[in-house]
């Protein structure tokens, strides 16, 4: 399970250290694509695998379902870690999510979000709020 939150940053030829508690989960491969809000998702390739199966479930005569389906697998990239524990991010990837220096690495259960610091501090301060509101509304489970 990949949980808790790194600063980590991305250099010029668009490298990432990733976090070496997410490597050990992650293996040698895994996939990078667009996930929802401006960042990245980073999966296992066995988890990917059970994402590629429910999506091949959507109904193709539906358009949010192409659309979605369009989205997150034309963004989507096996990429390897080397030597260092760097992962090359490709360009639009790295466009998609304004990622310019500093990032913020989430873990987030079954999947990693990759965001650009700034857009992680301005989502965070404009939800911290209503993390209760959505608690409330989102589940009947009981922490």
């Amino acid at each position: 399970m990949f949980m808790g939150e790194y600063q980590h940053s991305v250099d010029a030829k668009g490298r990432l250290i990733v976090p070496a508690k997410f490597r050990e989960l992650l293996g040698e491969n895994f996939v990078i694509t667009r996930g929802l809000d401006h960042c990245l998702f980073g999966y296992t390739i066995e988890e990917w695998k059970k994402i590629e199966e429910k999506l091949k479930e959507l109904p193709v005569t539906k358009k949010d379902a192409r659309a979605f389906t369009r989205f997150f697998f034309s963004g989507a990239t096996e990429v390897e870690l080397d030597k260092q524990g760097r992962v090359n991010i490709p360009t639009t990837l790295i466009s998609y999510a304004k990622l310019e220096k500093e990032c913020i690495i989430l873990g987030v259960s079954n999947r990693f979000e990759i965001w650009a610091k700034d857009s992680w501090e301005s989502y965070f301060a404009a939800s911290e709020n209503s993390f209760n509101e959505i608690a409330e509304n989102l589940t009947d489970f009981d922490f």
